[in-house]
């Protein structure tokens, strides 16, 4: 995945579901670094990993690949 790259975010302790943002780096102290939407601004925030969920805005192309499911 490219950085940066714009987001849907949840997130439990802002009480955030489905904000809008743009994921700038994941940082391996356990936080991702991303632009949030407040209002009429943005503004930089440090998220933790364990209680946050982003979602890439973008689809995933599908291609031709087949999924092998093991049994």
């Amino acid at each position: 995945m490219e950085l940066p790259v714009e987001v849907v975010i949840h997130n439990t302790q802002l009480g955030m579901k489905g904000g809008h943002g743009r994921l700038l780096r994941i940082c391996p102290e356990g936080y991702y670094e991303v632009i949030i939407a407040l209002g009429e601004n943005n503004h930089r925030a440090l998220l933790p990993v364990a209680g946050s969920v982003l979602i890439v805005k973008a689809p995933e192309d599908r291609g031709t690949e087949t999924v092998e499911v093991e049994r």
